[in-house]
This record gives structure tokens, C-alpha cells and sequence, in this order.
């Protein structure tokens, strides 16, 4: 179960809203897919001071067509206007995904891991359904129609739908490439959700350079005025997941997946050493 946070409010402020119902299932099924799990249905919760059958319908569409790309039921959802707990034009959004996994497949497998093996780094989409307030505030005074170095408006950029990793991960599977881990490279970066499926006596070695970090995240870290160990505990800076496999796996991911970028490897960690090193 999670939610979209404050995209919402600026999906709201320019009506953009077929958007963040992509967001919220993708983002679900990317948190159990960490776990190899896959989704089975999702049902969601939309909640509003006010609801407005046109935005409802929108976001309902979104998430259906999410749904359907991730080949799991929408069984339904809830609807709530609260005018005594939103404030007027306020918005949620939350969704609740349920998966299923052999015991026997669950990720990580800290007991197969060791120094060496590498971490591919998957592109993100954009900063997905994360830091965005600190991006509200970052561009409260700026154009929403400026141009970025790809050819994006900022606005596209901020509301590009988050990326579901299914179909990638589901490749190296059937392959029979094996993982040991994946990161959902969500709220708290790089240094808080890689740690989370390490065993104690490994640390992710990060090498700064080794990935073309998109424009909007190099205008937003220039605007906030933050170093690179900052910018990635904020943001997922172009890489949405992290896969942990075997440097021998390296070619055979490669050639499934041409955007897999290696961006970086396991070492070995003492006790008063931290879990990710830049």
C-alpha cells in the first residue's frame, strides 16, 4: 500500500491527472516486485474535498490501463469527499496491490551475494512519485514551460508516470538470469533503499559518473544547491531500480536489456563502514 504523495498536487494544479493513476500502480507493483513478487490485483482509494467526476474518471483510467499492463486485476476502490478533513482542492490517492511469490523465490538472496557482483542500474522515467515537495517549492517561481536539455518542457518531465519494471525484470527471468536483489530506488535515494537488501558484510560501491543523469535532475540539484551525496538521498537521479546479479551475468543483461547501465559493485564491509560509499 502506497500513496503519490505530493505529485498529486501538481498533477492538480495544471489538470493533469490520467498521469498519477499510472503512478500509483506502478509504484505498488514495484514494491513487491523487490521481492519477485507479481501482482495479482489492486484496488485504490481516491479521496478529495470536493470530487469531480471528470478528474475521477481520468485517474481512474489511468490506473486501469496500468492495471492491465501489469496483467493484475482491478477489483475495485473506494471513493471519499471530505470537505471536514481536505482543504478545498486537496487530493489523494492510494492504491493497495496484492502479489504472489514462492517461498522458495523470494529476493533478496543475501546467502548468494558476494563481493564483485555488480549493480545494474535501471533509467527512470523521471523523479517518479518522489521529492516532489522539495521540486514544488524548487519551481513555484519558474516557467513550467521550460525547455530542458532533452527536449522536454519541466512540466513533462515532473509528470512523466513512474516507471513499472515488470516487464524488465520478468525478461531476466525467464532467461534464467540469476538476481539476487532488487532496489526500488524510492523515497530516501540510493542510501536508504539499497542497504535494505544487503547483507551485513557488503556495501554497494556507487560510481559517480557511471550513468548520464537526465537534465531535470541536473537543473533541480543546481536550483537546490546540492551535492551529489545529497541529490542521491532525494532523488532517484535518472536510475529507478537496481538490480544486484553475478558480474559473469553481465553480457546476458545487456544484450535483454540495452538501458541497464552498471553503476557500480559490491565490496566487502566492516562493521563501522556504511552500507553505500560514493
Amino acid at each position: 500500500t502506497d500513496g503519490v504523495g505530493t505529485k498529486v498536487k501538481l498533477a492538480a494544479q495544471f489538470q493533469r491527472w490520467q498521469g498519477i493513476g499510472h503512478d500509483i500502480v506502478n509504484h505498488c507493483v514495484n514494491d513487491i516486485l523487490v521481492q519477485n513478487a507479481r501482482p495479482l490485483f489492486f484496488l485504490d482509494y481516491i479521496a478529495s474535498s470536493k470530487l469531480v467526476p471528470e478528474q475521477v474518471a481520468a485517474v481512474v483510467e489511468g490506473i486501469a490501463d496500468a492495471c492491465r499492463a501489469a496483467g493484475c486485476a482491478l477489483l475495485g476502490g473506494e471513493t471519499a469527499e471530505m470537505p471536514g478533513v481536505y482543504a478545498e482542492g486537496a487530493f489523494d490517492l492510494v492504491g493497495t496491490v496484492v502479489g504472489v511469490v514462492d517461498r522458495t523465490q523470494l529476493y533478496p538472496r543475501t546467502d548468494a551475494m558476494h563481493a564483485g557482483d555488480l549493480l545494474f542500474g535501471l533509467p527512470s522515467s523521471g523523479p517518479h512519485t518522489n521529492g516532489y515537495s522539495l521540486i514544488r517549492h524548487l519551481i513555484a517561481e519558474r516557467d513550467p514551460l521550460l525547455p530542458l536539455a532533452d527536449g522536454q518542457t519541466l512540466l513533462d518531465a515532473l509528470l512523466q508516470p513512474h516507471r513499472s519494471y515488470l516487464s524488465a525484470v520478468d525478461q531476466l527471468r525467464q532467461a534464467e538470469i540469476p538476481i539476487h536483489a532488487l532496489a526500488h530506488i524510492t523515497g530516501g535515494g540510493f542510501t536508504d533503499n539499497i542497504p535494505r537488501v544487503l547483507p551485513p558484510a557488503l556495501q554497494a560501491v556507487i560510481e559517480p559518473g557511471s550513468w548520464t543523469v537526465p537534465p531535470l535532475f541536473v537543473e533541480l540539484t543546481q536550483w537546490a544547491d546540492m551535492d551529489w551525496g545529497e541529490a542521491l538521498r532525494v532523488f532517484n537521479m535518472g536510475i529507478g531500480m537496481v538490480i544486484v546479479a553475478p558480474a559473469a551475468a553481465q553480457q546476458a543483461i545487456s544484450q535483454l536489456l540495452p538501458d541497464a547501465v552498471v553503476i557500480g559493485e559490491l565490496a566487502k564491509r566492516t562493521a563501522d563502514e556504511p552500507a553505500v560509499v560514493y
